[in-house]
């Protein structure tokens, strides 16, 4: 990451750039808030220490300046200061900085604080490619509707609910729970690879068709695999990827794609699983009217054990309130229609 630093005492910027250098951060200097500004319209950096006073624009009035400006994402601000008390550091949050540092020093400290502004700036841009790689999925089909919105709900809903048991209480976090609503919008992320004549067709596919439509499994691991290896940092690309992979196995071992067993299926895509399912089930598709919540919930407690995993059905159970709260907001005109599934499968 490129790192500004202003600051009119060359020693101390001089000791700043050193010390973030040694830890592999590339560092501009500059002695004045103007010749800062005028780096940052360039784009080429997201975290920026500045000296409070300096001639020309004050680290205050950069803090400002950076916060007015339109710009295409966050920039992180840490002003240095030799100012102490509460009020200076109202007025340091007031002008639009992010953190302060306090002269003289401790380099440790600082690369603490810088560490803490490249996790802020590295959240960011995780929501930002998460975005724009599921708009990229829900670009290609017409009847997507609020089902990647409802999606991620229901995924939250189920994994919140496990995290209080006994089975997952020690793999499922609050970290884990926020990743699984960020990454669900990407189950289906291969479907952008997929023929138009196949993932628009009005009915049902046939059996070759849905064999190219099974490849969207594969096909969105290998494209978010491609991704992760352009952006090693993003470790949440691994959920996404394990998502994408593994959300049509079954736990019986008949699904695809690769017919895995029980919990080698991973947990994300047990989860993912149930709540593509009953979004699945309760909306409109251009070959079945919408199920309504007692038809879906039977099918869902039909396939518990064999289609899916059983303690997640039970979670299911224990919040389907919430599942039926979450289709009523996000839901699309619902239609109850009495065709049972066998009869939307591929012919």
């Amino acid at each position: 990451m490129q790192v500004l630093v202003a600051d009119d005492d060359t020693i101390t910027a001089d000791v700043i750039a050193h010390a973030l250098r040694k830890h592999g951060y590339q560092t501009t200097v500059v002695n004045n808030g103007l010749d800062a500004y005028e780096l940052i319209r360039t784009g080429q950096f997201k975290l920026v220490i500045s000296d409070w006073q300096m001639p020309g624009m004050t680290g205050l009035e950069l803090c400002e300046s950076i916060r007015r400006r339109r710009s295409g994402g966050y920039i992180y601000v840490i002003l240095l200061t030799s100012y102490g008390g509460i009020d200076n550091v109202v007025c340091g949050l007031e002008a639009g900085a992010d953190d302060f540092l306090t002269k003289p020093f401790n380099p440790t400290e600082l690369l603490v604080r810088v560490r803490v502004g490249e996790r802020v700036l590295n959240l960011e841009s995780r929501e930002l490619m998460i975005f724009a790689l599921a708009k990229l999925a829900e670009s290609r089909d017409r009847e997507t509707g609020a089902h990647l919105e409802r999606m991620r709900e229901y995924a939250r809903i189920l994994a919140e609910e496990l995290s209080t048991t006994d089975d997952f209480s020690h793999i499922i976090d609050g970290e884990y729970v926020n990743l699984i609503y960020l990454t669900t919008p990407l189950h289906d992320i291969g479907k952008v690879a997929i023929p138009d004549s196949i993932l628009l067709k009005d009915g049902p596919l046939t059996v070759a068709e849905f064999e190219v439509m099974k490849t969207h499994t594969t096909l969105g691991a290998k494209t978010l695999e491609e991704v992760a290896q352009h952006n090693p940092k993003a470790g949440f690309l691994q959920m996404a990827k394990d998502i994408a992979i593994s959300h049509h196995e079954r736990y019986d071992g008949s699904g695809y794609p690769h017919g895995v067993v029980g919990e080698e299926i991973p947990l994300c895509g047990r989860i993912t699983s149930i709540a593509d399912v009953y979004d699945a089930l309760t909306s409109k598709r251009v070959y079945k009217k919408a199920y309504d919540h007692s038809l879906a919930k039977k099918i869902i407690l039909e396939g518990s054990g064999t289609m899916f995993d059983s303690r997640i059905v039970e979670a299911f159970l224990r919040k389907e309130s919430e599942f039926i709260a979450i289709r009523e907001e996000l839901g699309d005109e619902v239609e109850f229609s009495g065709e049972t599934e066998s009869q939307q499968a591929p012919q």
